[in-house]
């Protein structure tokens, strides 16, 4: 009995699905480490795409607001299956973490009488920093190849450092496509026009304004909740690095909906936890009910969830048709090397802003260096480095 076309398609999806959710229980450390392992599981050991492939994606993503390594992997989905197995795609990608989150959010909530010690925490902020030193190492020969590659990544890397404010990130990446395009000299090419499906974009500009005005006028918790975060997903560049500084300024500063040590428990936590960063948003607006009720606390967390990855996915399902048709060409390619290097001087950037809160004490550069060996020796799990974090900070 011969298997149809369509049931070995589903198995496939399925097999990949699979691969996601491992890739949601181990990818730990932000866009940069997250890549890395993009790069071993899905390019080198399952071949669903190739390594070319995946930089483009990625380039793709450094682009747009969001969440980078989620709509990498949600165009990936796209890539392979169309929307709805993107849409599935996005959804395994980050169950595990906004899960945790929650899980985390009921515990710190005014009934619980669980208490995390503090010392549990201790050494997160240096095991997250290996793993972005690990990475830089591991992508920087992928995505920095010649002279001008070298002075694209340090040039973004000096600018990222020297102007922090989140508006320098895209404006880093297009000048680094620009100067691979301009140098030597540009290609000429005769390019047809393209076909623009609109209807996405125009869905998330109806979304943004409907929020927005919506919770102008009833003056509602949930909605102006769902707006505040709708905006974040929608106008955020540079990944959870300037997310969360966002968050705190609106949840805690602003609006005092918990306290600092309530924000910051979630921020080391997060770092803890695999999948992508900005499920802090769905432990940060399940907060702002903690006094409140298990369904409050529960509505706020989807809350943050829905409106922080659905811009993103939106945006992914706008470009990346349009991105297929016109990456043929020759200055497209020279622009995506460009951002690809300048891509690597923002990693560079995120590892030095990542040291400076860093105290280096004995103690913290042997986290340091420890997470790095682990990661490099390749036999334990990320789950485990990071359990053995905690018991060092436990413990020690």
């Amino acid at each position: 009995m011969s298997i149809s076309p369509a049931k070995i398609k589903g198995i496939r999806y399925f097999i990949f699905l699979k691969d996601v959710m491992r890739l949601a229980l181990t990818a730990i450390g932000g866009p940069g480490a997250h890549f890395v392992r993009f790069e071993q599981l899905l390019v080198t050991k399952k071949r669903y795409l190739s390594r070319e492939n995946l930089l483009e994606l990625n380039s793709l993503c450094q682009l747009l607001p969001g969440p980078t390594s989620t709509q990498t992997l949600t165009a990936i989905g796209f890539r392979l299956g169309g929307p709805l197995l993107a849409i599935f795609t996005l959804i395994v990608w980050i169950l595990p973490a906004t899960f945790l989150m929650t899980g985390l959010v009921f515990i710190m909530s005014g009934e619980s009488t669980i208490k995390i010690p503090t010392s549990l925490v201790k050494y997160l902020p240096e095991m997250a920093l290996g793993f972005i030193i690990y990475a830089a190492f591991k992508m920087l020969p992928m995505l920095v190849k010649t002279g001008l590659h070298i002075f694209i990544c340090c040039g973004a890397a000096l600018l990222c450092i020297l102007i922090s404010y989140p508006a320098i990130y895209p404006l880093v990446l297009l000048a680094g496509g620009t100067f691979t395009v301009l140098f030597p000299k540009p290609e000429p090419s005769l390019q047809p026009p393209v076909n623009i499906k609109w209807r996405n974009l125009l869905l998330l500009g109806v979304i943004f304004l409907a929020a927005a005005f919506g919770g102008l006028l009833t003056q509602n918790k949930n909605v102006i909740l769902f707006e505040n975060v709708f905006r974040f997903g929608s106008l955020v560049f540079g990944g959870g690095n300037v997310l969360i500084p966002m968050m705190y300024d609106q949840f805690v500063i602003f609006k005092e909906y918990m306290n600092n040590e309530q924000f910051m428990t979630g921020v080391g936590l997060v770092q803890a936890i695999p999948g992508p960063v900005f499920s802090f948003s769905t432990y940060a607006t399940g907060m702002v009910f903690h006094n409140g009720s298990m369904m409050q606390q529960l509505g706020g967390c989807v809350i943050g969830t829905v409106a922080i990855f659905m811009p993103g996915m939106l945006l992914i399902f706008f470009v990346y048709p349009i991105w297929n048709r016109i990456k043929i060409y020759r200055n497209v390619l020279k622009a995506i090397e460009g951002v690809n290097a300048a891509s690597a001087g923002l990693m560079l950037s995120a590892a030095w802003l990542l040291c400076r809160p860093v105290s280096f004490s004995f103690e913290n550069v042997v986290v340091i260096a420890a997470t790095i060996a682990l990661l490099w020796w390749n036999k334990l799990p990320s789950p485990v480095i990071v359990l053995l974090t905690l018991l060092a900070g436990y413990f020690g």
